[in-house]
């Protein structure tokens, strides 16, 4: 059996010498060497700013949709979406152990997993696209998938539904940074807060700040901020514009009487919201941008050409512990978990 680096070189056609993210192409023969799991994959949950723009590219039509995202693995090796660079995640069951994770993993065949590396870096061979749930960015299929050793999962837990588990894990870098960064007494502003990751990060950060802190949640329309709103997971709504950046500047200027945000979680899935994140944020403020539609070149140009001195954090899909956040969550709100179950379930 052949011997893989930890980091999936090994698999990197084109070009040599990249690792798998940043890679064109990847090696998807299932074939595994060493190091390697295999997966027999059950569903994956595309990333939403990955979704959102092949959706937009296929008008909304299942069967075009099914063949750009099968076009993007035929081409790349793995789902990488050469618009967004994004991916998602996966479930699926281990199939086969490489010999040299023996007493490195606890895992075992047959275990069902969610895989918490992105589709952009996994090697994956679709077969067949089984069902596409198109209003919660999930296709079910029968393919397999490569874990490289470096790789982070999940097994999941058997009181929370699979695909619950799969919507929830998919943001789960979310909440957790979100609980890092709020501290009591903060002021945070949560762009894209009535969405998936929003809402998550907006009950971490209520969490966090306190009975002496504020959580705006600002959605992109009332209608779901009524569902946030069920949730209770924050203490003002706005609906507005998040590509409007001076709309929302005065929205947030009045309600912290123009004391402004002191840690702002960008989560939106279209582009051209960094300004609104900067102009809503004080100096000496800092932003979370999770949102994968973020341009590192818009973010930090656009800071200098209006002098704000915020730091600014690109988004981590992955902090320690970050599943576990995720799933408490699930756990501890009735509210949030019975929405997440109508909505991504």
């Amino acid at each position: 059996m052949k011997k893989g680096c930890p980091f999936g070189t090994h698999r990197v056609i084109e070009p040599k010498g990249a690792l798998p993210q940043p890679a064109k192409k990847i090696d998807n023969t299932m074939e595994i060497y060493d190091n390697e799991i295999l997966i027999d994959v059950q569903t994956l949950n595309v990333d939403s700013a990955s979704f959102t723009q092949i959706k937009n590219q296929a008008e909304g039509d299942v069967e075009k949709i099914k063949e750009i995202m099968l076009g993007i693995v035929a081409e790349r090796g793995k789902h990488q979406n050469p618009v967004t660079g994004s991916g998602g995640m996966l479930i699926g069951t281990v199939e086969k152990i490489g010999p040299a994770l023996e007493g490195k993993t606890d895992l075992k065949v047959g275990d069902k997993i969610a895989t918490l590396v992105s589709l952009s870096l996994t090697p994956l061979r679709i077969d067949e696209i089984l069902e596409v749930r198109k209003d919660i960015d999930q296709v079910d299929i029968k393919g397999k998938a490569i874990l490289f050793e470096s790789g982070i999962y999940a097994v999941l837990p058997d009181d929370i539904p699979e695909n619950l588990a799969l919507s929830a894990l998919d943001v789960a870098g979310a909440p957790a940074q979100t609980a890092k960064l709020v501290k009591p007494g903060d002021t945070v502003l949560v762009i894209g807060g009535a969405g998936k990751s929003g809402m998550l990060c907006c009950y971490e950060a209520k969490r966090r700040a306190g009975v002496t802190g504020k959580v705006i949640c600002l959605g992109h329309s009332e209608r779901s901020l009524e569902i946030a709103k069920r949730a209770n997971v924050a203490d003002v709504y706005i609906a507005a514009d998040a590509t409007k950046p001076v709309e929302v500047m005065e929205k947030v200027k009045e309600i912290t009487n123009g004391k402004m945000a002191d840690v702002t979680i960008n989560n939106v899935n279209v582009p051209d919201t960094e300004m609104t994140s900067i102009l809503a944020t004080k100096n000496d403020g800092v932003i979370y941008f999770f949102s994968m539609a973020t341009s590192f070149t818009k973010a930090a140009l656009g800071a200098e050409g209006v002098g704000s001195d915020v730091t600014m954090i690109v988004g981590n899909g992955y902090t320690k512990g970050h599943a576990e956040v995720t799933l408490q969550i699930m756990r501890e709100s009735k509210e949030l978990r019975e929405i997440y179950e109508e909505l991504y379930a």
